[in-house]
C-alpha cells in the first residue's frame, strides 16, 4: 500500500464484506478503481486482504473439527483386523465376510458369523428363560424396566452352551479382545411393534451409578449385534447420526465401538421397530477390563 493509499481497517472490512455477500472480484476491483484506488494498489489490497481471511476461516474450522472429535483414548480397543481390506476374516472355524466398514461411527458389518443351526441352538437354550428387557439404571448402578426398550431378553453366562462358547471364541478373534472381557451373551427377542429406542451403550461418567457399574471391568468399549434370524418387515439397527440402518440377515452381525463415553462418538444407535414377524439378535458387550 502507499502512504497515501493505506490499508485502513474500513477498507479491510468492506473487501471481507464483499467477497461474503458473494460480489464478484472483478466488480470489488472496479468499485475500488472508481473511487480513485491505482489499480496496483487496489489488486494488492484485495489479495492481500482475503489470502489472509481465507487462513482465519480455514484454522477456525480446523478449530471446530477438533473440538467436535470424539476423545482419543490411549487404551486399546476391539478391532478387526482391516488394515489390508480383506473380503473375509479366518477366526479358526470360520470365514467371516466383511460387508461394510465405516470409520466415524466405527461400524463394520460382518456375514457369515453363525451358521443357521448355531442360531437356531442359540435361540431354543435363550427361550425359556425370555422375560422384559431390563436395562442398566446409572443413578444406582442396578436395573430397571425402561419404557424405550419394548423387547424380552435373557443372559447367558461365559460359555453356558457349546454354541455359545464357540461364538465367543469366534467373537474374540475377529475384533481381536479378550473372552474374559466381554459381558454374558445376551439375547432379546422382539415382536410386531417392539423397538429400542435410540440411545448410547457406554456408561454415562456423570451418573452416580457408574462407578458401581465400572467395578465389574471398566468402561464398556464396543458392541457386537448378532441377528439370529430374518424379520420379515422392519427390526433393523439404525445409527440416527449418520444415517445408516443395517438390515437384520440371519448369521451376520454389526459391530461398533466407541473410543471415549461421549455422543461425539457418534455412536448413538437403536433396533428399529418390528414391522412384520419377529426378530431374535443377541449381544455382546465388550469392557475394557476382565468382566466379573
Amino acid at each position: 500500500m502507499t502512504a497515501s493509499q493505506p490499508l485502513t481497517p474500513e477498507l479491510r472490512a468492506w473487501i471481507i464484506d464483499q467477497a461474503s455477500a458473494g460480489v464478484s472480484a472483478d466488480r470489488v476491483f472496479k468499485a475500488m478503481c472508481d473511487a480513485g484506488w491505482n489499480a496496483d494498489v487496489a489488486e494488492s489490497a484485495m489479495e492481500s486482504v482475503l489470502t489472509e481471511h481465507l487462513a482465519q476461516l480455514q484454522a477456525s474450522r480446523e478449530t471446530v473439527a477438533v473440538a467436535s472429535a470424539p476423545a482419543v483414548s490411549s487404551r486399546p480397543l476391539p478391532e478387526p483386523n482391516l488394515a489390508q481390506s480383506p473380503s473375509t476374516i479366518d477366526v479358526g472355524d470360520r470365514e467371516v465376510s466383511v460387508l461394510l466398514s465405516l470409520q466415524h461411527p466405527r461400524v463394520v458389518v460382518f456375514g457369515n458369523l453363525l451358521s443357521d443351526e448355531e442360531c437356531d441352538a442359540i435361540i431354543a437354550a435363550a427361550e425359556p428363560r425370555m422375560q422384559r428387557s431390563l436395562t442398566v439404571e446409572t443413578q444406582t448402578g442396578g436395573e430397571e424396566v425402561n419404557a424405550d426398550r419394548t423387547s424380552d431378553g435373557m443372559f447367558f453366562q461365559r460359555e453356558e452352551t457349546p454354541a455359545v462358547a464357540a461364538l465367543e471364541r469366534r467373537i474374540a478373534k475377529l475384533v481381536n479382545w479378550p473372552e474374559n472381557h466381554g459381558e454374558g451373551l445376551q439375547v432379546l427377542h422382539y415382536r410386531p411393534g417392539a423397538e429400542y429406542k435410540p440411545h448410547y451403550d457406554y456408561f454415562d461418567p456423570t451418573q452416580p451409578g457408574t462407578p458401581t457399574i465400572l467395578k465389574r471391568g471398566g468402561q464398556r468399549l464396543a458392541t457386537l449385534v448378532i441377528y439370529l434370524n430374518n424379520p420379515q418387515a422392519g427390526g433393523g439397527t439404525s445409527f440416527p447420526d449418520v444415517g445408516l440402518e443395517v438390515a437384520p440377515r440371519r448369521g451376520n452381525a454389526v459391530f461398533f465401538s466407541y473410543p471415549a463415553p461421549d455422543p461425539a462418538t457418534k455412536s448413538l444407535h437403536g433396533g428399529s421397530p418390528v414391522i412384520a414377524g419377529e426378530k431374535w439378535i443377541a449381544t455382546k458387550w465388550l469392557r475394557e477390563g476382565e468382566f466379573k
